[in-house]
């Protein structure tokens, strides 16, 4: 009964969260050279959608589930080209190698907690197969990745059900996405304080194209932080070296998205950008670090037909030389996108009693200004 009240207070709380007042750009900081979209979000990219279901009960479950749509449709029917890329890969990212082989993804991709990967994908894959012209469909991809919330999180109970990710799924929509301790990101840390969900986008002038790139992250990582250059965590004392290594264990999923039309190994190739978003950070992708890039293009020309009778391909895609605001694109985002979860990320007490507390904001953009990156 717990689990079905924390579900349906989700779903009526969590769309009116979102708030730009919570973000960098809200206090003049504005991170890279390229103008987000309109709402500086993964959804930018047109077609996109991402839907949260937070479990939050009594003082011990703090996490959830996060879908993204790469679009609206039925992904099995219309397939769309995408690429991973393992930055670190200590991790437990489902669905890698049939991607690494086919170059596409065929259902919603879906990030929660580690020991919740099995039925998070059980969840997936009934969602697919309840899909109308899916009733012969007898193999399915499920994308699912992770990070371990369990310092906030009694991980160990597998409090997240296919139902969770069923909701998420179907709660999805375009527009503001709700940012902070929300979905996959409700238990996870980031340099010591609350992380969780972020994300940001680019849209390119239109003599380079005028495509968008969006980027969504769940942040459960850790390092030395930096923002937008400047040394944030040797100003606020928060990095004895000794304990900075014993803190950057974690993980962190960069879900990457452009209506570009972009092959995958492209798409690859913006993908290892993402990392070096992540970097600029100051991340750095420990050994116990489960640091994925999910990539993926939905330019509506290069969606796979699973039904065409055609032994070939018609596609039309960008040329190497035309990849480069691109790569610029998602390293921005991606760097944005993981500000604004710490910035959004509000204090939390878990499992047995553990509070992280949330980014002293006041005392950042006091550094910021001190440096002069506030506008």
């Amino acid at each position: 009964m717990r689990n079905f009240l924390a579900f349906i207070i989700t779903l009526i709380i969590v769309p009116n969260a979102f708030s730009q007042d919570l973000r960098p750009r809200a206090y003049g900081i504005s991170i890279g050279i390229l103008k987000p979209g309109e709402n500086n979000a993964i959804t930018d990219v047109t077609g996109v959608m991402v839907g949260h279901v937070s479990i939050v009960e009594d003082e011990n479950v703090r996490t959830g589930v996060t879908a993204i749509l790469p679009h609206a449709g039925n992904l099995y029917q219309e397939k769309v080209p995408a690429a991973m890329y393992i930055g670190n890969g200590y991790g437990k990212l489902m669905g890698y190698s049939q991607v690494k082989e086919l170059g596409n993804i065929e259902t919603p991709i879906v990030l929660t907690n580690t020991l919740s990967v099995p039925l998070a994908a059980n969840g997936v894959i009934s969602y697919m197969l309840g899909l109308p012209g899916n009733e012969k469909v007898g193999s399915v991809n499920a994308i699912v990745g992770e990070t371990n919330d369990g310092f906030l999180n009694d991980i160990r109970g597998r409090h997240v059900k296919e139902s969770h990710v069923v909701a998420a799924i179907n709660n999805a929509k375009s527009g503001p996405v709700v940012e902070g301790n929300v979905g996959a990101g409700t238990g996870t840390i980031c340099f010591g304080y609350k992380g969780g969900i972020g994300t940001s986008s680019r849209k390119l002038p239109e003599e380079l194209g005028g495509y968008t790139v969006g980027v969504l992250v769940q942040t459960n990582f850790g390092g030395v932080l930096e923002i937008n250059g400047v040394p944030v965590a040797k100003e606020l004392g928060n990095y004895p070296f000794k304990d900075i290594l014993e803190k950057a264990d974690g993980s962190c999923m960069i879900i990457v998205a452009t209506d570009a039309p972009v092959n995958e190994r492209n798409l690859e190739r913006m993908a290892k950008r993402a990392m070096m978003g992540l970097s600029k950070t100051g991340g750095v992708a420990s050994n116990g670090s489960g640091d994925y890039v999910i990539a993926f293009s939905n330019a509506k020309e290069n969606l796979i037909s699973n039904n065409s009778d055609s032994k070939f391909l018609e596609t039309s895609y960008l040329r190497n030389d035309e990849m480069t605001p691109l790569f610029l694109a998602t390293i921005e985002a991606t760097e944005e996108a993981i500000i604004n979860s710490l910035f959004a990320a509000e204090t939390m007490t878990g499992k047995d009693g553990h509070e992280i507390k949330e980014l002293p904001v006041k005392g950042v953009l006091e550094i910021m200004k001190k440096y002069g990156k506030v506008e």
